[in-house]
């Protein structure tokens, strides 16, 4: 039997004692009776507990949300970051070293598979630490292939790298990265040591490493399916086409990867919070070396609701050294990352890159991860459990569909070189007219801007 979720019944007292205040018994009785009913038909039905798994279209999903031809295999990998700043344990402005581990998970196309059963990932809600939030395992079940054969007959296909927000894990966004697998791409998202529900750690430790462990995965991407190497995806990855995705903390990393250096006002910060380090320099615009991590391997960048902007992360100078064309994606009232004063000057500030901005109205910050797993519902539960991943304005199924819609045709186009432009060349206002690509009547409530760089 499904549980109605805490928000729901704390309001059943209230009306009760308004009903009995009527002096009607026998009526109280019945009213509580249809609104327990009532309650229960309204709740929001998380997407695996109706047999939609994550990543499903729904009727009215745009065209490029359906997913690709390939099957997708899916395989876990343990890398190590060696001689990295130990930033938890820096002191006087003194930075020891240590080896980082991180924890990928890997999407590609493979083989038909002959084991009939998808892969069920493993992840758990709350946050390390916290009393209120406990840590709680729960799982779901995806559409890939665990540890399937790399299709080996189709040549290279284009690397994108996902990293998750602050908190998160490799498993944020599956809707996303099972789904581009099987468009062709190799996928690989990141669990970012330190940002993880399960190891969740001071916060320094997300502010100096977010860009570190992209570049890291960059590389370590490109040198296991290289044509030399001896691991199973040898010959399948195109890391010279590359697009990196982010979701909140994950965009501000990928934006500083792409070009955007941190402001001095933010290496300042840092030496505050860290006893002086130094260490986040290495990422600010001001550093003569910074420019020069530019990339011409990463091609195309995609920022769900990127944060920064509202705490000093960049200035104008910062933002003007993106030149990667990008894709943001933010809610109109963001309460996490800002939008008027945040991502929206993010886009405005980027003057010297190709850039799109979706917005979808009355959203607030989740517009990136899956929808809520069935047991975020329990009763007794923390409410952040539920809205971890839920929009209080959006059916977060249908965010899912429109994002997979859109970065399909972004990176379709910087990526493949796919003839996708148009399904980007819309009308600014999505309720003036039925955006292309959408079916009739179901591309409300969004905004769609787009400047090209500075000449």
């Amino acid at each position: 039997m499904r549980r109605i979720p805490e928000e729901r019944v704390i309001s059943l007292p209230l009306e009760r004692t308004q009903i009995s205040k009527m002096n009607k018994k026998k009526t109280s009785n019945n009213w509580s009776i249809a609104i327990i009913i009532f309650l229960f038909l309204i709740a929001p039905i998380p997407a695996q507990s109706q047999g939609f798994l994550y990543g499903d279209t729904l009727p009215d999903a745009p065209e490029l949300a359906k997913r690709g031809d390939y099957q997708v295999g899916v395989r876990t990998l343990n890398l190590l970051n060696t001689n990295q700043v130990d930033i938890l344990n820096s002191k006087d402005g003194k930075d020891p070293i240590y080896d980082r581990p991180l924890t990928i998970e890997i999407w590609y196309p493979a083989e038909e598979s002959d084991n009939k059963e998808s892969v069920i990932y493993e992840e758990v809600m709350g946050i390390k630490g916290d009393t209120l939030r406990p840590l709680i395992p729960f799982t779901f079940k995806g559409k890939a292939f665990r540890d399937a054969k790399p299709l080996d007959d189709k040549g290279k296909f284009p690397l994108v790298i996902v990293s998750h927000g602050y908190v998160g894990s490799r498993f944020l966004m599956t809707y996303l990265t099972e789904n581009l697998a099987s468009k062709g791409y190799v996928v690989a998202a990141i669990d970012h040591t330190d940002s993880t529900f399960k190891d969740a750690n001071a916060f320094q430790s997300t502010l100096l490493n977010r860009p570190k462990d992209i570049r890291f995965v960059l590389n370590e991407m490109q040198r296991i399916g290289s044509l030399n190497s001896e691991d199973a995806l040898k010959g399948l990855v195109d890391a010279q086409n590359t697009g990196i995705v982010g979701y909140s903390m994950g965009g501000y990393g990928v934006l500083n990867v792409g070009g955007a250096g941190y402001s001095d006002g933010l290496a300042a910060f840092f030496g505050q919070m860290t006893g002086g380090s130094s260490a986040i320099y290495e990422h600010a615009a001001s550093n003569p070396e910074y420019q020069k991590k530019t990339d011409a391997r990463i091609k195309a960048i995609v920022a769900f609701a990127p944060w920064g902007m509202e705490r000093g992360v960049w200035d104008a100078t910062g933002l003007k050294g993106l030149k990667t064309p990008t894709f943001f994606v933010a809610g109109s009232q963001d309460d996490i990352s800002g939008y008027e004063k945040g991502i929206k000057v993010i886009y405005d500030g980027s003057v010297n890159a190709d850039r799109y901005l979706l917005t979808y109205k009355n959203a607030r910050h989740n517009v990136a991860p899956n929808p809520p797993p069935a047991e975020s519902l329990a009763l007794g539960l923390h409410i952040d459990e539920y809205y971890r991943y839920a929009e209080p304005s959006w059916d977060q199924r249908k965010l899912n569909n429109i994002n997979q819609h859109f970065v399909t045709a972004f990176l379709g186009i910087h990526l493949k070189g796919n003839d996708f432009s148009k399904y980007l060349d819309l009308q600014e206002n999505s309720n003036e007219k039925d955006w292309t690509g959408f079916k009739p009547r179901s591309s409300t409530g969004m905004e769609l801007l787009h400047a090209k760089p500075a000449e």
